[in-house]
């Protein structure tokens, strides 16, 4: 195999570069308008309020915010942060908000790096490697979208706990991970199904529009599939990639359904906790609007860390076609 030509690859970059801004300026300027920015801003306003009013209740005293309505503040400010520190340290189930916190970490940091890995992969083998039946295959994955997940619980956690047998020969053996404490194995595994199709949808529709005389060029001077995926592919589809990353972490992270039909109880997440934190009679409803915020903190540092990359993602994505 020759030596790869560097200079060459990295002129291909630079010129595809300047095409994803040049479609991200048409873009920008096809779907700004001055009605559109007025409605955003009214649909913001009114989408704050609640937001607002919840925030401001969680900094109350419990006291206050059983009898009178967080507007009050207005005329008789009274905040403690005594909620935030009550939050952490309590729970309705055997774990801590603390606790459950490091859990959902511990699930959705792994259930999105693991779908991305493998989707990117197909979704690069869909688009630039032919083989038979190709198409009847990604068909076949992209239908895959339309199973709701309620359907596949309970084959999914049969398959984990029994494994499959068929006719006395073992297929699968089955998974004793789910009664260890502190196991994660099977949620990152259901969670990595579920979302498989739509990463893999996403990632070839990207990866597919990148231009074929790169990967031309990148062949001639020797470069086999492993190089042109790590040094052409994912740089330049980084754009979708983190767009579903944003999509499939906030997913994770705000998942009730999945983790606690797989989950052992030692490993149950933030939003397990949050459910039962205010108490069995909703005495303590205040702890559970401190709860919400601090919830919330991962999926905004997310979501800010990699907005350049989504933005980019959405706006190249929407002048292909």
């Amino acid at each position: 195999m020759t030596a790869i030509d560097e200079p060459g690859i990295r002129a291909a970059t630079a010129l595809t570069a300047r095409e994803v801004k040049r479609q991200e300026k048409d873009a920008r300027n096809k779907l700004t308008s001055r009605g559109a920015t007025l409605a955003a801003i009214v649909i913001a306003v009114v989408w704050t309020i609640p937001t607002f009013g919840l925030f401001v209740t969680s900094f109350r005293p419990g006291a206050d915010s059983a009898t009178t309505g967080w507007w009050t503040v207005f005329t008789n400010p009274s905040f403690t942060l005594q909620n935030y520190a009550d939050a952490m340290t309590s729970g309705g189930t055997a774990l801590t908000l603390g606790q459950s916190f490091i859990n959902s970490l511990a699930i959705a940091i792994p259930a999105t790096i693991i779908p991305i890995a493998v989707a990117s992969l197909a979704a690069y083998a869909f688009a630039w490697i032919p083989f038979k039946g190709r198409s009847i295959v990604f068909v076949g994955v992209f239908a895959l979208q339309i199973v709701p997940i309620q359907m596949a619980l309970v084959p999914l956690l049969s398959l984990f706990s029994r494994g499959l047998t068929i006719n006395g020969v073992e297929l699968f053996p089955g998974f004793t991970l789910r009664d260890v404490d502190h196991s994660f194995a099977t949620v990152w595994i259901a969670h990595a199904i579920f979302a498989m199709p739509l990463a893999i949808f996403i990632l070839h529709n990207f990866i597919s529009e990148i231009p074929g005389e790169i990967i031309e060029a990148a062949r001639v001077d020797g470069a086999g599939h492993g190089q042109i995926f790590f040094r052409l592919i994912l740089p330049l589809a980084m754009p979708a990639i983190a767009s579903f990353a944003i999509f499939q972490f906030l997913w994770v992270w705000n998942d009730l359904l999945v983790a606690t039909i797989f989950a052992p109880s030692s490993s149950l997440p933030l939003t397990q906790t949050l459910n039962s934190l205010s108490g069995s009679w909703g005495a303590q409803w205040y702890l559970q609007s401190a709860g919400a915020f601090i919830s919330i903190i991962v999926p905004l540092v997310v979501f800010f860390s990699l907005q350049r990359f989504f933005v980019r993602g959405l706006l190249a994505g929407a002048t292909k076609g």
